[in-house]
Protein backbone atom coordinates (compact mmCIF):
# COMPACT_ATOMS: atom_id res chain seq x y z
CA UNK A 1 0.00 0.00 0.00
CA UNK A 2 1.31 3.43 -0.94
CA UNK A 3 2.10 5.91 1.79
CA UNK A 4 -0.09 8.97 2.23
CA UNK A 5 0.77 12.41 3.53
CA UNK A 6 -1.60 14.45 5.65
CA UNK A 7 -0.83 18.14 5.15
CA UNK A 8 -2.23 20.80 7.50
CA UNK A 9 -1.91 24.55 6.94
CA UNK A 10 -0.81 26.10 10.25
CA UNK A 11 0.34 29.59 9.23
CA UNK A 12 -1.25 32.26 7.07
CA UNK A 13 -0.17 32.96 3.50
CA UNK A 14 -0.69 36.70 3.97
CA UNK A 15 2.48 38.58 3.02
CA UNK A 16 4.12 35.51 1.45
CA UNK A 17 5.61 35.33 -2.03
CA UNK A 18 3.14 34.68 -4.83
CA UNK A 19 4.70 31.31 -5.72
CA UNK A 20 4.30 30.11 -2.13
CA UNK A 21 0.63 31.17 -2.11
CA UNK A 22 0.10 29.32 -5.40
CA UNK A 23 1.78 26.19 -4.00
CA UNK A 24 -0.48 26.20 -0.92
CA UNK A 25 -3.54 26.52 -3.17
CA UNK A 26 -2.26 23.77 -5.48
CA UNK A 27 -1.99 21.48 -2.47
CA UNK A 28 -5.69 22.13 -1.87
CA UNK A 29 -5.30 24.16 1.31
CA UNK A 30 -7.49 27.22 1.79
CA UNK A 31 -7.83 28.28 5.40
CA UNK A 32 -5.63 27.83 8.44
CA UNK A 33 -6.12 24.36 9.97
CA UNK A 34 -7.46 22.95 6.69
CA UNK A 35 -6.25 19.40 6.10
CA UNK A 36 -5.69 17.44 2.87
CA UNK A 37 -4.38 13.97 2.14
CA UNK A 38 -2.08 13.26 -0.81
CA UNK A 39 -0.15 10.26 -2.08
CA UNK A 40 3.53 10.37 -1.14
CA UNK A 41 5.09 11.30 -4.50
CA UNK A 42 8.23 13.30 -5.30
CA UNK A 43 6.06 16.09 -6.74
CA UNK A 44 4.01 16.45 -3.55
CA UNK A 45 7.17 16.23 -1.41
CA UNK A 46 8.68 19.08 -3.45
CA UNK A 47 5.58 21.23 -3.01
CA UNK A 48 5.54 20.56 0.73
CA UNK A 49 9.25 21.34 0.98
CA UNK A 50 8.67 24.72 -0.68
CA UNK A 51 6.12 25.75 1.98
CA UNK A 52 7.43 23.69 4.91
CA UNK A 53 7.40 26.78 7.15
CA UNK A 54 3.61 27.10 6.65
CA UNK A 55 2.46 23.48 6.96
CA UNK A 56 2.70 20.42 9.18
CA UNK A 57 3.07 17.04 7.47
CA UNK A 58 2.24 13.61 8.90
CA UNK A 59 2.76 10.24 7.22
CA UNK A 60 -0.30 8.04 7.49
Amino acid sequence: MAKKLQVTLVKSTIGRKQDQIATVKALGLNKIRSVVTHDDTPQIRGMVDKVKHLVVVEEI
